[in-house]
């Protein structure tokens, strides 16, 4: 299965820290944003890293050349940012069959790859990571709504009146049926094209989706805070204190 990663963004609610370097090369711990993201995606079975690339892409073109861990690495130029639906857009010609999707601004330690599993058994158009998360911050993220049998059935970005709390995360799986609905998004409010708008027109052409409740974490990392608060939780992970020394 190909994996797509995200990382055109610039980053700038991470500035000064993107002056100099796209958002995907910030590093946490010590490796890079988008190291950790490859990481994952090779452990999961990705047999080709597909990178949309657009800020500063040299740099990131340059530190990974054309393979990660033996992976292939093919790169494409999203030449402005238009939102999640264009950036994907972007490597449809790379796309034959299901496919992961990671956004990659985001440090996680989550059952990732229970998602391909529900994929593979269901048989749905589309599997993704959601989790809940406090009510007033559910409006800066694609809201989700659920059925009974934990299925899909609406999806909002971005809304100024969540219905509920329950939130993509950033690790999805996809058929090729998603490429085209993204070629039927609209731009939103924000003047973008919204991954999540295109995976409601999949809801609404009866497309079946399953969310996958997240057991446990991920950071977005879209502020200095956010990087902070993925080194506490990484350090903590390997038994690691705030000053580098091990912990008793």
């Amino acid at each position: 299965m190909k994996a797509v990663v995200l990382a055109a963004g610039e980053g700038t609610r991470l500035r000064p820290i993107t002056e100099d370097k796209p958002k995907g090369m910030v590093e946490v711990d010590g490796k890079p944003l988008l190291t950790r993201c490859f990481e994952q995606l090779v452990e999961l079975g990705a047999d080709e890293l597909l990178v949309v690339v657009g800020y500063m892409k040299e740099s990131i073109i340059s530190h990974y050349g054309d393979a990660f861990d033996g992976v292939p690495i093919t790169y494409a130029h999203q030449r402005e940012q238009k939102g999640l639906a264009h950036a994907l857009l972007t490597v449809e010609d790379h796309i034959e069959d299901d496919f992961m999707l990671m956004l990659g601004d985001n440090v996680f330690d989550a059952n990732l790859r229970d998602v391909l599993n529900r994929q593979r058994e269901s048989r749905a158009d589309a599997a993704f990571l959601v989790e809940e998360v406090p009510p007033e911050e559910a409006s800066r993220y694609g809201v989700c709504d659920t059925n009974d049998y934990g299925e899909i059935v609406e999806v909002v970005e971005k809304p100024e009146d969540p219905p509920t709390n329950l939130v993509m995360t950033g690790f999805y799986t996809f058929t090729p049926a998603i490429l085209h609905a993204c070629h039927l998004v609209q731009p939103s409010n924000r003047g973008e094209y919204e991954l999540s708008e295109a995976v409601d027109l999949l809801i609404r052409s009866g497309r079946t989706i399953d969310a996958i409740r997240m057991e446990g974490w991920r950071i977005d990392v879209g502020y200095p805070e956010d990087r902070e608060e993925a080194e506490r939780r990484l350090r903590e992970a390997r038994g690691t204190v705030d000053d580098g020394a091990e912990a008793d």
